[in-house]
């Protein structure tokens, strides 16, 4: 690569213990970036301990490594972002990577040709290129405009990352990407959808313990819904938010780390900000996805014998 050159995309992905993710993930990216000198690639290891800080080492000829001491959550994402040169960036996970030379195309051409666009979600989909539902996209494949992205694949313009403060470090992990999306359209930017751009998710369950999964949701949900939602309809959705935590934490029997996240989610300062009231009909997606009463009829509505 022509080391003078200023990249147009940067490639920012967090590893932790995870080698053999790591180690594909790797090799996806280096045949994508081959013969580009407009991308740079920069991996974050968050203080692994199982090989995978040498491995990322061992590819610093051709990648940018960043090593954090420990695990920092998103944290370490940040300082990757920190060391980021290109006019946007496309983040990754340690088991994600774009499908092909296409999507990095379409995805920098979207931004350069769409000021109104801070945001480009990518279609998430399996290793078998089936898309992976969830709620954050559209359940269709039809670009446009929507309220939120996927953590895995989505490209930021870097100094619009920068203005609203990079991820929150506070979260660690889970929901940081809802209060990006509501402080990039707080500055009038929209979150755009390209099916065609498309991120392989292998969604590897190693290291994903299953207490993760009551604590940071539970917590960083109520966090944002103190900061951004008024009352009444806060107390509503708190409400909510803690009768889905602690149906997770019976699941799971993880009662103890629903407990801490209960006490850390009101515990925790929290100065609200008012949002334009424009701005809450964009934030009816999260307001469902966190409304005991839409799940509730959602799931009822799925379980009726269609006629």
């Amino acid at each position: 690569m022509n080391t003078n050159y200023q990249p147009k995309l940067s490639i920012v992905f967090l590893n932790y213990n995870r080698l053999a993710e790591t180690q594909r993930t790797v090799m996806y990216l280096q045949s994508l970036v081959a013969n580009r000198d407009d991308i740079e690639v920069i991996a974050v290891d968050n203080g692994s301990t199982d090989g995978t800080k040498a491995y990322l080492r061992s590819n610093a000829y051709w990648l940018t490594v960043v090593e954090m001491n420990h695990n920092m959550g998103i944290a370490g994402l940040n300082e990757g972002f920190k060391h980021a040169s290109g006019a946007y960036v496309l983040v990754l996970d340690d088991d994600s990577h774009p499908h092909d030379e296409a999507t990095l195309d379409i995805l920098i051409s979207c931004l350069d040709t769409r000021p109104e666009v801070g945001v480009v979600a990518c279609r998430i989909e399996s290793p078998g290129g089936q898309p992976v539902r969830t709620w954050h996209l559209p359940r269709t494949d039809h670009p446009g405009t929507i309220m939120a992205f996927v953590g895995c694949g989505f490209a930021i313009r870097r100094k619009l990352f920068e203005r609203v403060g990079w991820y929150p470090e506070r979260f660690f992990l889970y929901q940081n990407e809802i209060e990006i999306a509501i402080r990039v359209m707080r500055e009038d930017y929209q979150i755009y959808y390209e099916p065609r751009c498309r991120v392989v998710h292998r969604e590897s369950p190693t290291g994903r313990a299953s207490w993760r999964q009551v604590f940071f949701p539970t917590r960083n949900t109520i966090w944002i819904i103190r900061r951004y939602f008024p009352f009444p309809g806060a107390a509503y959705l708190i409400l909510s938010r803690l009768c889905m935590g602690f149906i997770r934490a019976v699941q799971s029997g993880e009662f103890k780390w629903y407990y801490k996240a209960v006490k850390d989610a009101f515990g925790e300062p929290i100065e609200a900000e008012v949002l334009p009231q424009s701005l809450y009909k964009g934030l009816s997606t999260f307001w469902k996805q966190n409304s005991l009463w839409h799940q509730l009829t959602e799931r009822l509505s799925l379980q009726r014998p269609k006629s």
